[in-house]
């Protein structure tokens, strides 16, 4: 009875203890009726012009103020708590990103670009709720703290040439706000894997499930995100709110062999795929400790346009709506899963079309039915996604290694005309443009002597540019800031900046192990504060358990990062110093390996040594032949001779030697002072 009662009790611990866990993990409200913290995890996918696959993972863990739990957390990573309340940040984001964002082909004015595209490398900014002369000494702590956590070079952000203090055009900017780039980082699992530890289920159950290294790593854009705001002050005693928000944005070339196979005469056939042949696993059911699990498939309005307007042509009938009852299996398309809701973009001004979204809900499936979305498509389909105003580039002009110049190009999309309506055409209609750029202290800019063209014809400076801020850069102190609002005519087809530089040097221990590559000037930011990135849905009482979908209902400014700057500078022969190293080595050891050589040698002891050696090895019979005929003469047996008196320590030879080496040396010195 004794060994039936030991299981039964193991498993009645098993039981109460789980129960424990659930009740705290899942309780909403607490004794005191203190909201308790929340997990949210979901998945955004969306097939794009290019062949490509957009799939945007988005895990949301919110801490409420709190006055009984303090420091301890069932959720929330202690980690990031503690680094809120030490360095009193406000606000802050990081990012690890690998490649650059197309915004030709991948769009840049829904919120997905506008707020998780971001430059390549390292990107670190931060609001600090704290006095003005702590704010530079709380940055050098927060980049040494994130560099250890997340297992990067963050830490090279604390010189004070690293970083920035925008003083507007920053979108979050404030007399508080720091901003660093390290735009050579290299992003590797290194960095995923600190990121993954902050979820509550990490990588082992859930969406996070499809995290797949290889998978990720070989997409042609990768960008995982931290963004965390500070929704308390923390005084009286009480930890103040944190939300934590961690996205992960990848762009993935799905398996074309099934199109490629059923439709070989088709140029323009998008790719079947399904989420076990993009990431190699499927989703076996949600994290337990989230309070929602969701995955979303999102047709934005310029592929939902082309798929009316293909079904119009194919039936001739206008009467066709793509959310019918039967939307998942259309004569343009299949889906593998039948979703559970259906949202409509509300109708705006830029266009007739509504972006249509389709819910799948997580927790309808398990181990034994796994959830394995696939989308195969029926008929080749053709659309643009939507585009910011103008597009951004930059470049180098010049050549040497003395002068260059930064040119920034602004290009019309043909989008603005639709954004301004029928003011447009009117010339009191203006595009506001602002631009973001730090340059390095070696790259000194001449800030008078930009200059701007406008449809190629140059214009005045106090015509275009409303506003200006210029912090001029510091040797080995601060880099150079340029903070710029321009006002261009809405009807405007192309705009350029440009601005001359010189090139500074740099001292031999200033360089980097790969000088000869380059040194980099990280991206600018160009963003248009009149126009937002925004997507509304129809029946939003179902939103507001959804942070994604909330945060797409932000009105978030359209921004867009222009490409980072490789600028050659004059680097010294670096094998010089090893080659001077070696010879003058080599001439050392000569000059002392003679000179010691010539000062030890014996000459008459060696040259007695040489007759003894020679004397032992003479036989004993013709020893005993030159005694007896000596003795037959009368005359003694002559020893070895002494050495000459003329011979003394050191022989002539040996004199002139040492002269001539003391010589060679003297004149060696003389000619290299």
């Amino acid at each position: 009875m004794a060994l039936l009662r030991r299981p039964l009790l193991l498993l009645l611990l098993i039981v109460t203890h789980q129960f424990l866990q659930f009740r705290i993990a899942f309780g909403s409200v607490n004794e005191e009726g203190q909201k308790q913290e929340e997990f949210y995890e979901e998945l955004l996918l969306k097939p794009l012009p290019d062949r490509k696959l957009l799939t945007h993972f988005h895990f949301q863990s919110s801490a409420p103020p709190s006055t009984s739990n303090g420091r301890h957390h069932h959720l929330f990573p202690k980690a990031i708590s503690q680094l809120v309340l030490k360095f009193q940040v406000k606000e802050m984001e990081l990012s690890f990103t690998q490649g650059r964002w197309n915004y030709e082909s991948w769009g840049g004015f829904d919120p997905i670009p506008s707020s998780n595209a971001k430059p390549p490398g390292v990107e670190l900014w931060a609001v600090f709720d704290a006095p003005q002369h702590l704010i530079d000494a709380l940055w050098k702590n927060l980049t040494h703290t994130l560099s250890g956590l997340f297992c990067a070079s963050i830490n090279f952000l604390e010189s004070s040439t690293a970083y920035s203090a925008p003083e507007w055009s920053f979108p979050p900017a404030s007399g508080k706000l720091r901003y660093g780039t390290l735009p050579r980082e290299a992003v590797c699992t290194e960095n995923l894997t600190p990121w993954l530890k902050l979820l509550p289920c990490r990588d082992k159950a859930g969406i996070s499930m499809l995290l797949d290294r290889p998978s990720i790593y070989r997409g042609f854009y990768h960008s995982q995100r931290l963004h965390l705001t500070s929704t308390g002050s923390g005084s009286e005693g009480m930890d103040p709110g944190i939300i934590l928000e961690q996205t992960l944005t990848v762009v993935l070339q799905p398996d074309s062999q099934r199109a490629s196979l059923a439709h070989a005469s088709e140029k323009h056939i998008q790719p079947s795929w399904s989420l076990s042949s993009i990431f190699g696993k499927q989703i076996s059911g949600r994290c337990v400790l989230a309070e929602t699990s969701n995955v979303y498939f999102l047709l934005d309005m310029g592929l939902v346009a082309e798929l009316e307007h293909i079904h119009k042509e194919n039936e001739k009938s206008e009467e066709y709506v793509l959310i019918s009852e039967k939307f998942w299996n259309n004569p343009s398309f299949e889906l593998s899963a039948k979703p559970d809701r259906i949202f409509i973009e509300e109708s705006s001004l830029l266009s007739k079309n509504a972006s249509v979204l389709y819910k799948f809900e997580i927790e309808k499936y398990g181990e034994s039915e796994p959830f394995d979305l696939g989308l195969f498509w029926k008929t080749p389909v053709v659309w643009l996604c939507q585009q910011a105003p103008l597009h951004a580039n930059r470049f180098l002009m010049g050549s040497g290694n003395e002068r260059g110049a930064i040119a920034i190009s602004l290009k019309s999309t043909q989008s603005s005309e639709g954004f301004m309506g029928s003011n447009s055409n009117d010339e009191r209609c203006e595009l506001r443009v602002d631009v973001f750029q730090v340059v390095p202290w070696y790259v000194k800019v001449y800030f008078h002597s930009l200059q701007v063209f406008v449809d190629q014809q140059p214009k005045a400076v106090s015509d275009i540019i409303e506003k200006i801020h210029v912090s001029p850069s510091k040797d080995k102190v601060s880099p150079g800031v340029m903070e710029l609002v321009l006002t261009l005519p809405c009807s405007v087809s192309s705009a350029v900046l440009t601005i001359e530089f010189d090139k500074g040097f740099l001292h031999i221990d200033e360089y980097p192990p790969d000088a000869n590559q380059g040194f980099d000037i990280p991206s600018a930011i160009v963003s248009f504060p009149d126009f937002h990135a925004r997507m509304v849905f129809l029946e939003n009482d179902s939103l507001n358990k959804s942070p994604l979908l909330s945060k797409f209902q932000e009105k978030s400014p359209v921004m867009s990062y222009t490409e980072v700057l490789l600028v050659p500078l004059t680097t010294p022969d670096f094998s010089m110093p090893y080659n001077v190293i070696t010879i003058t080595c080599t001439v050392f050891a000569l000059y002392f390996g003679s000179l010691l050589n010539a000062l030890r040698r014996r000459v008459a002891e060696e040259e007695r040594f040489l007759k003894d050696k020679a004397a032992k090895k003479m036989d004993r019979i013709p020893l005993l032949l030159s005694k007896l005929s000596a003795k037959l003469r009368g005359r003694h047996l002559e020893g070895p001779q002494a050495p000459p008196a003329s011979s003394s320590f050191i022989n002539s030879k040996s004199v002139l030697k040492v002269i001539l080496i003391a010589g060679l040396a003297v004149y060696w010195q003389y000619y290299f002072s």
